[in-house]
């Protein structure tokens, strides 16, 4: 299952993606985290040190040079080897089935600067390694995005199964999930979940076209409020068995869309 996730800068969307990778890996399912976001934050929120992250796939110029080049641009290039390459296996604790399942992570980054000076190329690469997993890779893969899914194309959105809109219960950014989510719907993905992080209770939420249906509703977790400032990572928390619970209603939300 393919699911990738997205929202307003600052929501929550990479504490999810994190927390859900985990419990899956913990139920015995081998999972591929992505991080294909700028702000490169989804590693360090899996528990790795900063000096353990690999380089993002977008800083290796040997690798655009050579499955993109640098005059004529290939732009179908073989990447069917890299995931496997260039990720790094995560540890998984406190399984709860027979065996954990393999949980990796894969840095890819965005290309946001006009003078990258090889923006095109490393960009041509980060496509074809994000369709390359969305439609080849048989297990299940978590995806974190920037704000908005423009950037997967067509095609690529073809072969992700679901959508997760991470969002908090403020106006501005329900009106980044309903962008998000509308742009997902044109796009042909209708499989979608809304996450209301740092909500008190179960806030009634405004009406807005292209806001998901499917509602799911994060607790305020005391153990990663005190947790913060002195640690990156999201796992292991106190509150472990809420995480649980919140991870289950997302699958069960997702299995409930067409």
């Amino acid at each position: 299952m393919k699911i990738a996730f997205a929202g307003k800068g600052g929501v929550g969307k990479t504490t999810l993606c994190a927390w859900l990778g985990d419990y899956l890996a913990r139920q015995g399912h081998d999972v591929l985290l992505v991080d294909a976001d700028t702000a490169l934050s989804l590693g360090q929120a899996c528990g790795l040190e900063a000096e353990n992250l690999p380089v993002p796939l977008y800083a290796r110029e040997d690798l655009i040079r050579e499955r993109i080049g640098s005059g004529y641009l290939s732009l179908n290039p073989d990447v069917s080897d890299l995931p496997e390459e260039l990720s790094v296996d995560l540890p998984v604790h406190n399984a709860s089935g027979p065996r954990p399942g393999r949980k990796r992570l894969l840095t890819m980054g965005s290309i946001t600067g006009a003078g990258d000076g090889c923006a095109c190329a490393a960009n041509a690469l980060l496509k074809s390694v994000l369709a390359h997993l969305v439609l080849q890779e048989e297990n299940y893969v978590l995806v974190d995005l920037e704000a908005g899914v423009e950037h997967l194309g067509r095609g690529t959105v073809a072969g992700v199964d679901a959508l997760v809109v991470v969002s908090e219960p403020s106006r501005r950014s329900l009106e980044t999930a309903a962008r998000v989510g509308a742009l997902a719907g044109e796009l042909g993905l209708a499989r979608q979940v809304l996450a209301v992080n740092r909500g008190v209770g179960e806030p009634e939420l405004p009406v807005m076209a292209g806001l998901p249906e499917n509602v799911v509703h994060l607790p305020i977790l005391p153990s990663l409020v005190d947790r913060q400032l002195t640690q990156a990572s999201v796992l292991n928390l106190a509150d472990g068995p809420l995480v649980d619970a919140v991870c289950a209603r997302l699958l069960a939300a997702m299995a409930q869309n067409p």
